[in-house]
């Protein structure tokens, strides 16, 4: 499992100690009507919060860490989507929302993920949860590692599904940390979250996620309720080019919810487009006002709408981008799965002992054809410390290049100690 890149993860993770003292000195005091949080799914910048680090019960956005884990396996090529699970009386004795699966019988993989996205199946998560942890039990812990490892801090899983349990809990700002994994971790299967129907037994299930068909531009994520959490909802959504995660929790009804996030949404995605304008308008300044110098003194530049002044407009974007000091780092392999890469540079990283310590991981997704392969780096070095780095490596016959952080929007693990 790996984390967001730095931006991404400070950006959502960071509160005071102040801040974070109060979420968790109160928790056995009132807690907040709800609490929301809303960000730029891209870079992991705020848009809004209230009340991001009030610990609730997650209800069936627990579910999201079973599928994400889910996801994870496949990558790995431990399970397939059509391999069956067996479905044990645990699991067949779940409480609705279920999908009604009997004890002893078996069911596909790709079945179970649909259900749990489309139904909120918890029979179905469970059989997940056992297949692939050998027990519930097992599997929750797992669950629990990985939230540390994605910077979920304040969040504690004892189950697969989402039903009741008074020690399972999360806030707001963490679940926001899960859906920006998941959908830069898995862009192979984030689209199923899109799902708003799908077929068991002959019988077409049709999704209760109803920000699918009344919010334009939403595709995913997942619902959740009990009486104790109110009504929650991790949801995206994409327009002209800009995608915004949010979560809500904590509210009386599905409608209220649905409202809530509809207008945090909206909000986001109208600030975003704005800023885009703002960004352009000031461009468009820079440019009129750019002066050149003549024989006969200083003129002003002629300016037209052509696809050169487009041209000048992006390269002004490119120094904003690069506004942080340039770092360097390490490339040590390619792998087939987000596990193998991650694996291998916390390897190499053991090896190294002090000297490569408090250096992060990136995990890099790059397209290969139809399949992805993940680069796996060491970074936030100078040059000269990579290419010492790089020295040492190859000769201990290790693979290794020198190769330039150009981009913060790539997915970085934080320093693990997990």
């Amino acid at each position: 499992m790996i984390q967001l890149n730095k931006r991404i993860f400070a950006n959502i993770l960071v509160c005071s100690l102040f801040g974070l003292g109060i979420s968790l000195c109160n928790i056995s005091q009132a807690q907040a009507s709800t609490s929301s949080i809303i960000i730029d799914a891209e870079n992991g910048d705020i848009l809004s919060s209230s009340n991001a680090d009030e610990l609730r019960y997650p209800a069936s956005l627990t579910k999201v860490m079973t599928l994400y884990i889910t996801f994870d396996a496949l990558n790995k090529g431990i399970i397939k989507l059509d391999d069956d699970l067996k479905v044990s009386r645990h699991a067949a004795n779940m409480a609705p929302s279920r999908l009604g699966l009997r004890a002893g019988e078996t069911v596909k993989v790709k079945t179970c993920i649909e259900a749990l996205i489309v139904k909120s199946a918890n029979d179905c998560a469970t059989v997940l949860a056992e297949n692939l942890g050998y027990s519930e039990k097992n599997f929750a812990q797992t669950m629990t590692q990985v939230a540390k490892e994605l910077g979920m801090k304040n969040t504690t899983f004892r189950n697969a599904n989402g039903l009741p349990n008074k020690a399972q809990k999360t806030t707001a700002r963490d679940m926001a940390l899960l859906a920006a994994a998941m959908y830069h971790h898995f862009p192979q299967y984030y689209k199923l979250f899109s799902l708003k129907k799908f077929t068991y037994n002959g019988q077409t299930i049709y999704t209760h996620n109803n920000i699918l068909k009344t919010f334009e531009g939403a595709d995913g994520m997942k619902t959740g309720f009990t009486n104790a959490a109110g009504f929650n909802i991790i949801t995206s959504a994409k327009r002209d080019g800009h995608r915004v995660i949010a979560v809500t929790m904590g509210h009386n009804t599905a409608k209220e919810r649905d409202r809530h996030v509809s207008k945090m949404m909206d909000k986001g995605l109208k600030r975003l487009a704005l800023n885009d304008r703002v960004k352009e308008s000031n461009m468009y300044a820079s440019l009129e006002s750019k002066k050149v110098i003549t024989e006969e003194g200083t003129k002003t530049a002629s300016v037209d709408n052509s696809s050169t002044q487009k041209d000048w407009i992006a390269q002004q974007n490119a120094p904003q981008e690069t506004e942080v000091k340039q770092q360097w780092g390490i490339q040590i392999g390619a792998f087939s799965n987000y596990s193998k890469a991650r694996s291998y540079a916390l390897k190499i990283k053991k090896e190294a002992a002090q000297k490569l310590a408090s250096n992060p991981i990136d995990i890099e997704p790059v397209a290969n054809g139809s399949a992805i392969i993940y680069r796996s780096k060491i970074v936030g070095m100078e040059k000269s410390t990579a290419d010492k780095a790089c020295q040492n490596l190859k000769r201990k016959n290790k693979s290794c290049i020198v190769v330039a952080v150009k981009n913060d929007n790539q997915l970085i693990l934080a320093n693990s100690q997990y």
